[in-house]
């Protein structure tokens, strides 16, 4: 499993953490860009800093929470390498990895729980592209 990069703000900072708590306990190498604790902050700062971070090579695949997920999301989305899609329920994780080859998973905080979380998690990480017919269109949508 290759290195995964978090991010949160303050409204996203305890799903991360279960997040993170979660996958070190499985032996995955993860890079925490943020937030670090429950305090007010801005989601773009942690956002930019992960992405950033998958530009550099530090971490290939990234996990990022904000409240309503969309803020995150789209400053994630600004950057040319990245695929983040905003999920909520397992069959969108699933759907982002075999049609969009997401390599950022986003969720909302305020409306996934724990247990969703895990199983959101699970599903992104555990699903393949399927490239094929998929490919093209994911080449139209750098600009």
């Amino acid at each position: 499993m290759k290195t995964i990069g978090l991010a949160s703000d303050h409204a996203g900072f305890p799903i991360k953490e279960y997040v993170k708590n979660l996958l070190i306990s499985r032996g995955i190498d993860v890079k925490d860009y943020g937030t670090y604790s429950l305090d007010s902050c801005d989601y773009p700062d942690f956002g930019h800093a992960l992405a950033r971070g998958m530009e550099d090579g530090d971490c290939q695949i990234g996990i990022a929470v904000c409240g309503s997920g969309e803020g995150i999301s789209m400053t994630l989305n600004k950057h040319a390498i990245i695929r983040a899609a905003l999920v909520w329920m397992p069959e969108i994780a699933a759907l982002a990895r075999q049609h969009n080859d997401a390599n950022v998973l986003v969720m909302p905080g305020r409306f996934v729980s724990e247990e969703q979380a895990r199983q959101i998690v699970d599903t992104f990480l555990e699903t393949p592209y399927e490239g094929g017919r998929h490919q093209r269109r994911i080449e139209k949508i750098p600009l």
